[in-house]
């Protein structure tokens, strides 16, 4: 085994944190929320970075911090990204980034995971659970360790200042009012690289 491999498992084994990176280039936030009450609209930001520290013995030593670059949103409807951009949503010339940060972290079996944590946007800051899966470590194929972590949570738009709507002819509303989060990260630490 390389030895930044032995490393990581040595100090895994006597209860040290180790930090490991947001690969930014494998990492998004997907998300989905009620449209027209009849079906679902999705979308995805990337622009993620931050850095988890894993104490695979005792979770109390672990916590992750990440941002997500507003500006990435993207829905495949650019007029509608453009919307989602503005004042009326997320602002992103004034509040170019989310943020979340843990409180607590806690493994359960296997590979679960529970994360919770602060989640910043639009410069309000409100607590949120993500429960998840935290994977074991392994060394791609030029040199660098692995890890994922996946994750999904439910957030309520209006608690972070998001209350555009409109009243359909039906007197159903435009949007719905809970948005699901889909998080997908891979997670690196530096190693070796075949390719120079």
């Amino acid at each position: 085994m390389k030895l930044q491999y032995v490393l990581v498992l040595f100090l895994a084994n006597l209860g040290f944190a180790a930090q490991w990176d947001i690969d930014g280039a494998h990492a998004s936030a997907r998300f989905k929320i009620r449209h027209m009450t009849v079906s679902n609209v999705s979308g995805e930001i990337t622009g993620m970075t931050g850095i988890f520290k894993v104490d695979d013995k005792d979770s109390s030593k672990m916590s992750l911090e990440g941002t997500l670059d507003m500006s990435t949103l993207n829905t495949n409807n650019t007029d509608r990204d453009n919307h989602l951009k503005a004042p009326d949503f997320f602002d992103v010339n004034k509040f170019p980034k989310a943020a979340f940060k843990t409180k607590s972290i806690t493994k359960g079996e296997g590979d679960k995971i529970t994360l919770v944590g602060d989640l910043t946007m639009r410069g309000i800051t409100k607590g949120v659970s993500i429960e998840g899966e935290l994977t074991p470590v392994l060394k791609d194929p030029f040199g660098k360790l692995r890890r994922g972590l996946s994750g999904t949570t439910k957030i309520h738009r209006k608690d972070f200042g998001i209350t555009w709507n409109k009243i359909l002819d039906n007197g159903g509303l435009a949007l719905g009012e809970t948005v699901e989060i889909t998080l997908e990260i891979e997670l690196t630490q530096p190693g070796k690289d075949k390719k120079g």
